[in-house]
C-alpha cells in the first residue's frame, strides 16, 4: 500500500511577518552602511583635493625658491664666462599677439643687446625636460624672428640635482647646465668639445 504523504504546512502569519521585519532591518542596515561609505568617500575626496593643493603650493614655493637662488647669482656667474647680461626676469610668458594664446613660459630670462639666455628650472630635470626645452627654444626663435629680434638665444637647464645622463644629454644639445650648490648655483664645467648652441 502506498504511503500517504502529508502536505507540509505553509508559514503562518507570524513567521511571514517576522521574516519581513528581519529583511526590513537588514535593508536599513545596508542603507546605513552605504551612506557611511558615501560619507567616507566624500571625506577621502576632500582630503585628496587638500593634499593636491598643498603639494601644488609646495611645488610653487620650491620653484620660487630655486628662481630666487638662480637669478641673482646668474648675472655674476655668466659675467665670468664673458656675458654681460643687464636684465633679468622670472616667470615670463610669450603670447601670440593675435590669439592671446601662451606660446611659451620661461622660468628665468637673462638679456642684453646681443643675446638672451633662457633658463628652465626643475627640481630634478629629466631627459624629457631637456627635450621640452629644445622645443621651447625653437618656439622662442620663431617668436623672435616675427618680432625682428635678431639676438641669439641660448638655453640652460637648472636643477637641484642633475643626473649624469641628463647632464650629458643637455650638454650635447648645447645647453648650459646649472646645479644648486648651497645658497648659490654652479655652472657645470663643460667638456672641451662643448660649445653653446645659439638659436
Amino acid at each position: 500500500m502506498a504511503e500517504l504523504i502529508q502536505p507540509q504546512m505553509g508559514l503562518n502569519f507570524e513567521q511571514v511577518w517576522a521574516a519581513l521585519m528581519e529583511d526590513r532591518q537588514q535593508m536599513k542596515e545596508t542603507d546605513r552602511q552605504m551612506k557611511e561609505t558615501d560619507r567616507q568617500m566624500k571625506e577621502t575626496d576632500r582630503q585628496m583635493k587638500a593634499l593636491q593643493k598643498s603639494m601644488g603650493n609646495l611645488g610653487n614655493r620650491f620653484g620660487e625658491l630655486i628662481e630666487h637662488l638662480v637669478s641673482p647669482n646668474l648675472l655674476e656667474k655668466f659675467k665670468v664666462l664673458g656675458y654681460a647680461f643687464n636684465r633679468t626676469n622670472t616667470r615670463v610668458e610669450y603670447k601670440d599677439s593675435h590669439t592671446g594664446k601662451t606660446l611659451a613660459e620661461v622660468d628665468v630670462l637673462l638679456e642684453n643687446g646681443d643675446c638672451v639666455l633662457v633658463v628652465e628650472i626643475k627640481a630634478d630635470p629629466t631627459s624629457e625636460d631637456v627635450h621640452d626645452h629644445i622645443k621651447r627654444m625653437e618656439t622662442l626663435r620663431v617668436y623672435a624672428d616675427a618680432c625682428n629680434d635678431t639676438r641669439g638665444y641660448l638655453g640652460a637647464i637648472a636643477g637641484r640635482i642633475v643626473g649624469g645622463e641628463v647632464r650629458k644629454y643637455a650638454l650635447k644639445q648645447g645647453f648650459y647646465v646649472l646645479e644648486q650648490a648651497g645658497d648659490t648655483v654652479n655652472i657645470t664645467a663643460t667638456p672641451e668639445w662643448w660649445k653653446p648652441r645659439r638659436w
